[in-house]
């Protein structure tokens, strides 16, 4: 098993958005009653600092190499407020930013990123570090950090997309944890349609019997987790629309929308890995992707 198992580990750099993501982790992981770590990658080969733990150890030497050891001491103590009495380590690597994160996030509990930032102040983490981790982490849920921190201040709802496939069942689950824990209200949503509205009318498509077994799919699909967490409020929402922008739509107040990495739908197949790339780019709050 790996060091770094069941711990929750955030992608570090000097960025505002990385840091609201250790600020987000660090209430997560209290939540979890888990470690926090911090890890900063170098994307050179620079193996002195792949030897290198801060805080704690020899003063460091290299410039460069201090300046990150001051961040993470800052961001440390910014979570070590947020949550008192949380354990939170750091390391300090060089390599590929994708290889590492993957490697050792594989047995952690949870990834968290944030929307912009790791490894180059013109790289869009979204479009790069976060979507090459989407596609090849294969083990820990990943979060993509956005928006203001309200874990802990307000409870915002939690938006879970529902298809009925094996990466829904884990999103739902992931989401009734979270959403008990952090004492939110669960939106489960179901788009029953990945096509136009106008091209569905075309067809000789049933709309009432398509919703009817939308609700029924739904209801179906969250009945277990509801009944392990029955303090949870849940809202069931089915929308005949195309899923990214109806999980969009019902998120605009949320605090998390989660989601599966790919899936089906009931008009025909929906790949949910372009939902999933396309509600990470365009969801006004964080995102959790899930893999199968």
């Amino acid at each position: 098993m790996s060091e770094f198992a069941h711990e929750v580990v955030v992608g570090l750099d000097a960025s505002e958005a990385s840091r609201h993501a250790a600020r987000w982790a660090a209430r997560e992981a209290a939540s979890r009653r888990r470690t926090l770590l911090l890890v900063h990658v170098f994307p050179r080969p620079l193996l002195e600092l792949a030897r290198s733990r801060l805080p704690g150890g020899s003063e460091p030497r290299d410039p460069l190499q201090r300046a990150i050891g001051l961040e993470l001491n800052a961001v440390v103590e910014q979570c070590v407020q947020i949550a008192p009495g949380l354990e939170v380590r750091t390391e300090l690597l060089s390599g590929d930013p994708v290889e590492v994160l993957a490697g050792i996030s594989e047995h952690a509990e949870l990834l968290v990123l944030g929307s912009s930032g790791i490894g180059s102040p013109d790289l869009e983490l979204v479009g790069s570090t976060a979507a090459d981790l989407l596609t090849r982490q294969k083990g820990s849920p990943v979060v993509i950090t956005r928006g203001e921190e309200q874990i802990g201040q307000e409870a915002r709802d939690v938006v879970v997309g529902v298809d009925g496939s094996q990466n829904s069942v884990r999103a739902v689950d992931f989401a009734f944890d979270f959403a008990a824990r952090h004492r939110c209200r669960l939106v489960a949503v179901h788009a029953w349609s990945d096509l136009p509205l106008d091209h569905v009318q075309d067809w000789a498509v049933d709309r009432d019997a398509a919703r009817w077994e939308a609700s029924e799919l739904l209801s179906r699909s969250l009945a277990g987790c509801a009944e392990r967490h029955p303090d949870v409020a849940v809202q069931e929402v089915v929308r005949d629309q195309r899923p990214a922008r109806a999980l969009v739509d019902v998120s605009r107040d949320a605090g998390l929308l989660v989601v599966g990495s790919h899936g089906r739908g009931l008009v025909r197949r929906a790949v949910l890995g372009s939902v999933s790339h396309a509600v990470v780019h365009a969801a006004p709050c964080s995102v959790a992707v899930l893999r199968g």
